[in-house]
């Protein structure tokens, strides 16, 4: 196996800069992958699960809170935010990271829990209570402080910084509280009733997001889940190219879809070796308490709130004559702190490949799943590779952990109120500066018939390991 190193920079939690190394290895695919056998098409992914995809605008309706820690007091913006939708359509969402800034304009989409800190929270269930039973979802803001046992009644700020606190207590373990006496009346009612419920459904996916199989054949068959009455089907240009056909169980065309459908990829029996891919879109609200993650470290969030929105989800097709013929999909999985591959094969030879020193092999007609361990608050960019021009390209990054304590950063400051603590800010308050600690895992041995992204650094890492050394 050939390897190599690339390492990424990216700014650091405080005044310098750090350097985040990730390990990104390259290896062509051990025996069992015949030459030219795979499909000589590329194909990229980041892991999105599909859903809506938004940017986030900021705070829009919130009070102050108060975390208590053994380094003093900190004062912290708390409430509802506003995001965005592509496509159309607007989200409200609160904080379930309250350790870390929100990056302004970043851009969030819609995940299950497993991809985030609640994967790992045992009160994530109560935190969905919460959004189902306070502001806005309750927008009578009377009735709420009668059942809060709120004197005085509770503005629009009081019932939304209420309702975050109540939300951070479960959601990140920290000692807060409402500096307005009736926002923390509603927030110690909040978590004293709270009580878990189950994860709610995505708004859109396609299961599975990519199958394979042999020209002549439907490949699938990929099922849409939605909680939209209706969706809309689009083959991709390359499907169109290569004369597939979108189609169902009983090969009929299909272009309007619902919750349940079925869709094939119907490949002509002379296709080449190639890869295809269809989207689905429809109009819906997204159900509340579906997880927000962003792929530049901007806060998690959590929804509250939805619009009639633009949802969006992708599968693709791989076909090939003979040999392995790989289909593989990736979801982050923070329960085991990485990132899930999973590879099926629906070739006529077993798919074989190296990930931490160990050799994997998928059998013809097998699917199977591996973690990937990847470091927290890392970039991660790696191909996977095999003869023939096949290839996919996994990014993103794993943002699992809420931190424990702010005296663990450095310095972090805000371009506009956010629920992210303000120590020693910089001079200048509109940058939002984001990161880790300087802790520098790497990504050690990782390769699924992978592509190094550079190499120049490899030269740039022995020289500092020589003066080290000297």
């Amino acid at each position: 196996m050939f390897s190599s190193l690339s390492v990424l920079s990216r700014p650091g939690r405080g005044a310098a800069a750090r350097l985040a190394a990730t390990v990104l290895v390259t290896a062509l695919a051990a025996g069992g992958v015949a030459a030219g056998a795979a499909p000589a098409a590329a194909q990229g992914t980041s892991g999105a699960e599909g859903g809506a995809a938004a940017t986030i605008g900021g705070l829009k309706t919130y009070g102050t809170a108060v975390i208590h820690a053994a380094g003093g007091d900190q004062h912290v913006s708390a409430g509802l935010f506003e995001m965005s939708v592509e496509g159309g359509g607007m989200l409200q969402t609160y904080c379930v990271d309250i350790q870390n800034p929100t990056q302004q304009d970043a851009k969030y989409h819609e995940t299950s829990w497993r991809g985030t800190s609640l994967g790992t929270n045992k009160d994530a269930g109560r935190v969905r209570w919460i959004l189902q039973n306070s502001y806005p979802q309750v927008n009578d803001l009377a009735e709420l402080a009668k059942k809060a046992g709120v004197r005085g009644g509770l503005t629009e700020q009081d019932a939304a910084a209420g309702t975050q606190v109540a939300i951070w207590r479960y959601s990140d373990a920290v000692d807060v509280e409402a500096v307005d006496p009736q926002a923390e009346r509603l927030a110690d009612y909040l978590e004293k009733e709270a009580r878990n419920l189950s994860e709610p459904p995505a708004s859109l996916t396609l299961v599975p997001p990519a199958v394979s199989g042999r020209p002549g054949e439907r490949l699938g068959p990929v099922t849409v889940r939605t909680n939209a009455s209706s969706a809309t089907m689009t083959p991709s240009a390359g499907a169109a190219t290569s004369g597939v056909r979108l189609v169902d169980k009983a090969g009929k065309p299909v272009t309007a879809v619902a919750d349940g459908t079925q869709i094939f990829f119907e490949v002509p029996e002379d296709a080449e070796a190639d890869t295809a891919g269809l989207t689905v879109q429809a109009s819906t609200t997204v159900p509340v308490g579906r997880a927000f993650a962003s792929e530049s470290r901007s806060q998690t969030q959590i929804l509250a709130g939805s619009s009639e929105s633009t949802v969006t989800a992708t599968a693709t097709a791989t076909w090939a004559d003979q040999g392995p013929i790989p289909a593989l999909s990736a979801a982050k999985n923070c329960v085991e702190g990485g990132l899930d591959i999973t590879a099926s094969n629906q070739g006529d030879e077993p798919f074989t490949f190296e990930l931490l020193d160990s050799e994997y092999i998928i059998a013809a007609g097998e699917t199977r799943t591996v973690t990937i361990p990847l470091p927290e608050d890392r970039p991660y960019d790696f191909t996977v590779r095999a003869p023939g021009g096949f290839e996919q390209r996994f990014t993103g990054i794993l943002d699992c952990r809420v931190q424990s304590s702010p005296a663990d950063d450095a310095t972090r400051t805000l371009g506009e109120p956010a629920p992210a603590t303000v120590v020693d800010p910089s001079p200048d308050p509109n940058l939002a500066q984001t990161g880790s600690s300087d802790a520098t895992p790497l990504i050690g041995g990782t390769a699924i018939g992978l592509v190094v992204i550079g190499g120049a650094v490899l030269l740039l890492l022995r020289r500092r390991r020589e003066r080290g050394q000297g």
